[in-house]
C-alpha cells in the first residue's frame, strides 16, 4: 500500500487492533478514525466509525491499566505456538546418543593447530589427560584476548569463572568421574543468553550494564555436562544484524567484512579457533546467516527443542537456540547436552534425540529444492558440486518444491511480538540509544508495528497453520532435503514452519569468502539430518578450510 501523510490529531496510534492517543484530554473523532484506517486498508463508513468511539475509548482505558503491570522480557504471552501439523506424531522411545570415540589422538607439534581440532579429538586428550582443561581452557582464552578485540565478537571474557571450571573438570577427571565429551572443554555464548555475575547486554546499548543473575538452561546444561564458560559474544543489537553497541563483528576469513547476524561473535570465534563451539539463537536466519559469513556449520534446531529459559525474547514463537561448531557430528554433541525440556520453558516438547551408528544415511530419502538450484548465481557451481558429489555417493537426489503460499508476508510475526517484547524500551524514548536508527532498525520496525492490528496479525497466524499442515505433505516422502543458503524463501518457510536444518561449508566465493550449503530436516529430525550432514562432511574437506590469522595485513572497513 502507498504511504500518504496522515495528520493524526492527538497524536493518534494504532495498536493491537485498537487505537490510542498520547493526548488523553483530545477525544476521538471520526476524522481521526477515517485517517487512521487508511493506514491499515480499511473502508468503515462514518456512521460505523461514529458507532466504535466509545468502545475504542474503554480499550484506551484498559491500556493505560495494562501498562501499569511490569512485563519484564522474561515473560511469554498466553498464547503458545503450536509447529507440529494435524496427525502428525514423533518418536517416544529414547535410545542411547553414540559418537565414534576418535582413535590415537596427540597433541599437535604446532600447538596453534590445536585451536581447529574437532570435539571429539579435544575430548579424547582431556579424557586421556594429555592436556588439563586449564591448559586448554588458558589456550582459547590466550586466543580470545589476541584477536577477538580485531574481530569484535566477545562482549565479556568469563575468565575468572573459567578458570574455576577448568580446575574442577580436571580434578573429576582425575578422580575418574568423566561426564563425557564435554567434560573440561571451553565454550562459549551469544550474549542473550543470562549468566550469574556476568553481564547480559543483548548487544544494545540501553541494556549494556544489565544483569540478570541467573545461568539460562543452556548455560548451565552445558556446566552440569562439565563445560567450561569462557566468553559471552556479540550478537547484532537485540539480535539483529552484526552491529553492537561496541562495534561490528568481522568475519575472520576478511575483516573488512561483517560476520552478518546475529549470531555474529558466535559464528567469527568459532571460524577464528577461538572456541570450539559456541552457542547462537536464530529467528530468521541467525544462525544461517553468519555460518554462512564466517563458514561455521551451525544447527538451527526444531522449534520447541531447546529451552529458552533465560534467553532474550524477540519472538516467541519463532526464537530457537542451538550450537555453532566445526562440524555437523561437533553439533550433535553439543545438542545432546542442551536438548529437552526444563519446566520452565512450556514451549518445549518431550522427544528424544536417537543420534546413533543405527541411522544409515544413504537409506534416508533425500530431496532438493529444484528450481532454486537451477537459478544462477556467482557460487552456484559449489552448490551444484555438492548434489553431484552426493550423488556420486550413490544417494538419490528427488526434486521437491515448498508450499506455494504467502510466507515472506508472515514475518510480520517478528516485528509484532519483538515490539511486544521491547514495549517500554519504544514508549520510553529509550530506543534513541541503539546504534542503528535508519528506516529498517529495530526502533522504527518497533513503531511501525503498532499500527499491525491484532485481527491481522491473528489471520497471518491462521495463514501459518496452512503453512505448517501443507510443509507436512510436502515432506511427507523426504527424510532431508537440500536448498542453497541463499534462498530466502526457504530460510523464511522453515523458519516460520519451525523445521531444523543444518548450514555446513561447501566452498569458497571468488573474493575468497566462504558458501554454505543448507540440509533441512523433518521436525525432530534432528538425528537424521545430522547424520546425513555428517556423511556430506566425511566426502569433503570445507569444514577443515581455516582463515589466515594474520590479521595485521588487513584493514577494517
Amino acid at each position: 500500500m502507498k504511504k500518504s501523510k496522515i495528520a493524526l490529531l492527538g497524536a493518534v496510534c494504532f495498536a493491537s487492533g485498537a487505537f490510542i492517543t498520547k493526548v488523553t484530554e483530545d477525544k476521538l473523532t471520526v476524522a481521526m478514525l477515517q485517517d487512521a484506517q487508511r493506514v491499515i486498508g480499511l473502508n468503515f463508513t462514518d456512521a460505523q466509525l461514529d458507532s466504535t468511539i466509545s468502545e475504542l475509548e474503554s480499550f484506551q482505558e484498559n491500556y493505560e491499566v495494562l501498562r501499569k503491570q511490569e512485563l519484564p522480557n522474561s515473560v511469554a504471552p498466553a498464547l503458545v505456538f503450536n509447529p507440529i501439523p494435524v496427525g502428525y506424531t514423533f518418536e517416544t522411545e529414547k535410545s542411547t546418543f553414540e559418537v565414534e570415540r576418535p582413535q590415537q589422538v596427540k597433541l599437535p607439534k604446532k600447538r596453534e593447530d590445536l585451536a581447529f581440532y574437532t570435539l571429539p579429538q579435544l575430548a579424547e586428550l582431556v579424557r586421556t589427560q594429555q592436556i588439563s582443561s586449564e591448559e586448554l581452557t588458558k589456550f582459547y582464552l590466550s586466543r580470545l584476548k589476541k584477536y577477538g578485540p580485531t574481530l569484535e565478537c566477545v562482549t565479556t571474557l568469563t575468565e575468572e569463572l573459567a578458570l574455576q571450571q577448568a580446575r574442577k573438570a580436571d580434578q573429576e577427571i582425575k578422580a575418574g568421574k568423566y561426564k563425557g565429551m564435554l567434560h573440561g572443554i571451553p565454550f562459549g555464548v551469544k550474549d542473550l543468553l543470562s549468566t550469574r555475575k556476568y553481564k547480559t547486554t543483548w548487544g544494545a546499548m540501553p541494556y549494556k550494564d544489565q544483569v540478570i543473575d541467573e545461568d539460562a538452561t543452556v548455560v548451565q546444561r552445558l556446566q552440569d555436562a562439565g563445560g567450561v564458560l569462557v566468553a559471552k559474544l556479540t550478537l547484532g543489537a537485540l539480535a539483529m544484524g552484526d552491529v553492537w553497541n561496541g562495534g561490528k563483528t568481522r568475519s575472520p576469513w576478511d575483516i573488512t567484512k561483517g560476520s552478518s547476524g546475529s549470531s555474529a561473535g558466535s559464528a567469527a570465534a568459532v571460524a577464528a579457533g577461538l572456541l570450539p563451539y559456541a552457542i547462537g539463537t536464530e529467528t530468521l536466519g541467525s544462525i544461517v546467516s553468519p555460518s554462512t559469513a564466517c563458514g561455521t556449520t551451525g544447527l538451527r534446531p526444531t522449534f520447541g527443542r531447546v529451552s529458552r529459559h533465560g534467553a532474550m525474547a524477540l519472538s516467541w514463537s519463532m526464537d530457537k537456540i542451538g550450537p555453532i561448531a566445526r562440524s555437523a557430528e561437533d553439533c550433535a554433541i553439543v545438542f545432546n547436552a542442551i536438548y529437552g525440556p526444563d519446566g520452565k520453558d512450556q514451549f518445549v516438547y518431550d522427544a528424544p534425540f536417537n543420534y546413533n551408528q543405527s541411522i544409515n544415511p544413504k537409506k534416508l530419502r533425500v530431496g532438493y529444492l529444484k528450481d532454486d538450484f537451477a537459478k544462477e548465481y556467482g557460487f552456484a557451481g559449489n552448490d551444484k558440486a555438492t548434489l553431484q558429489a552426493l550423488r556420486n555417493a550413490g544417494v538419490e537426489l528427488v526434486p521437491i518444491s515448498l508450499p506455494d503460499l504467502p510466507a515472506r508476508e508472515l514475518t510480520l510475526t517478528i516485528s509484532v511480538e519483538g515490539a511486544a517484547a521491547f514495549d517500554e524500551l519504544s514508549r520510553s524514548g529509550r530506543d534513541s540509544l541503539l546504534v542503528a536508527q535508519h528506516k529498517n532498525a529495530w526502533p522504527n520496525i518497533f513503531r511501525s508495528a503498532r499500527f499491525i492490528p491484532a485481527v491481522e496479525y491473528l489471520q497471518a497466524q491462521r495463514v501459518r497453520t496452512l503453512l505448517i499442515q501443507q510443509m507436512q505433505e510436502k515432506l511427507k516422502d523426504v527424510d532431508v532435503y537440500l536448498s542453497p543458503s541463499f534462498a530466502s524463501n526457504n530460510l523464511v518457510v522453515t523458519n516460520l514452519t519451525g523445521h531444523p536444518c543444518v548450514v555446513v561449508p561447501n566452498g569458497f566465493q571468488k573474493n575468497g569468502m566462504p558458501t554454505t550449503i543448507t540440509f533441512i530436516g523433518k521436525l525432530f529430525g534432528e538425528a537424521e539430518l545430522l547424520s546425513f550432514a555428517r556423511f556430506y562432511q566425511g566426502m569433503t574437506s570445507h569444514d577443515e578450510q581455516h582463515p589466515n590469522m594474520n590479521f595485521n595485513k588487513k584493514k577494517r572497513s
